[in-house]
């Protein structure tokens, strides 16, 4: 069989292509939908510019997409940047004071703001208004700009590291969960409709299991799949066709990659199954504390892999026998 290329040239374009244009087509997320489908029709009956609003959950949720699609429910700009991007007060006060009316300023890695750059966020929201200093020592002064009306959206993975200051200053706080099955199915079945690739129900299914309950791996697999049956002529996707790509990616069907299995045979057999704090494990696995944390811990954790109990981590029975160990 023909290898393949597993990053396809047009991966970002395809990427927005099959984020849904409307909330109609956003499957999942059905209470964030609602509370969000609330605050836009009433600031649109008042005729006013939306509350300011906070995404929180793992990444791949879609937190940006929810931005997008207010933006577009709503006929605003939107403007996206990442908060470690953000480290001078002057770039800050220049992108706020050359947004426009209604616009919307859409903050990914929020709990990375720089606390100075945060503190100006502030007065932008309390207000409408930021201070500036122009010119230096003794002659600089403090003038105070006016902003046009906007709305602040701010996504983060670690809502526990954003300050309460900031989180205060927010309207409305959503939290994203983990697809269900049936969901994540669902949206593998309108992706592969864009696409215009057949797929059976057992290949969805496959892909499904794998997907960590995220929308963002599952439509990354199901391209990789479609990858693999173009280069080979198949017609449909199958699940042998998913296989390939699992093994490809050194992923198996519980979605469990490398680093997964590392943590779990770690905690099994280097420490012989006892509670192991996050400090020693992340020192055995010469990971850093918050990757395991952010990155791996969540899953493990929501397919009961692993527990968290007063002295530390330790793997289940679940997790052994999924590893045969």
């Amino acid at each position: 069989m023909k290898k393949v290329n597993p990053i396809a040239k047009d991966d970002q374009f395809i990427d927005s292509f099959l984020r849904p244009a409307a909330f109609k087509d956003y499957i999942g997320q059905e209470k964030i939908k609602k509370g969000l489908e609330i605050i836009l029709k009433a600031a649109k009956k008042r005729n006013e510019s939306i509350d300011h609003l906070l995404f929180y959950g793992q990444p791949g949720l879609g937190k940006t997409t929810l931005a997008t699609l207010v933006a577009k429910e709503t006929g605003a700009n939107l403007k996206i940047i990442s908060a470690p991007s953000l480290s001078r007060a002057g770039d800050l006060a220049a992108i706020l004071t050359n947004l426009e009316d209604r616009d919307i300023l859409f903050i990914d890695e929020a709990h990375r703001l720089n606390p100075a750059i945060e503190e100006i966020f502030y007065s932008a929201m309390d207000s409408g208004k930021i201070s500036v200093i122009v010119g230096k020592g003794p002659s600089g002064r403090i003038i105070s700009l006016d902003l046009p009306p906007l709305t602040l959206i701010d996504a983060t993975t670690r809502v526990n590291l954003v300050s309460s200051q900031l989180r205060s200053r927010f309207g409305a706080i959503f939290r994203l969960d983990y697809y269900a099955n049936d969901d994540i199915k669902m949206i593998i079945e309108r992706s592969a409709g864009i696409l215009k690739v057949k797929i059976n129900p057992e290949a969805i299914l496959t892909i499904a299991k794998a997907s960590r309950f995220t929308p963002r791996l599952a439509n990354r697999l199901l391209k990789r799949s479609r990858d693999i049956a173009e280069v080979n002529d198949l017609k449909i996707i199958k699940k042998e066709t998913v296989l390939e790509v699992f093994d490809m990616f050194g992923i198996d069907e519980m979605g469990l990659e490398l680093h997964d299995r590392k943590m779990l045979e770690t905690i099994i057999e280097k420490f012989r199954g006892r509670p192991v704090g996050i400090n020693a494990l992340a020192a055995a696995l010469g990971e850093e504390k918050d990757a395991i944390e952010e990155i791996y811990e969540p899953y493990l954790l929501k397919i009961g892999f692993i527990q968290r109990t007063p002295s530390g981590r330790i793997a289940t029975d679940d997790a052994r026998k999924w590893l045969a160990l």
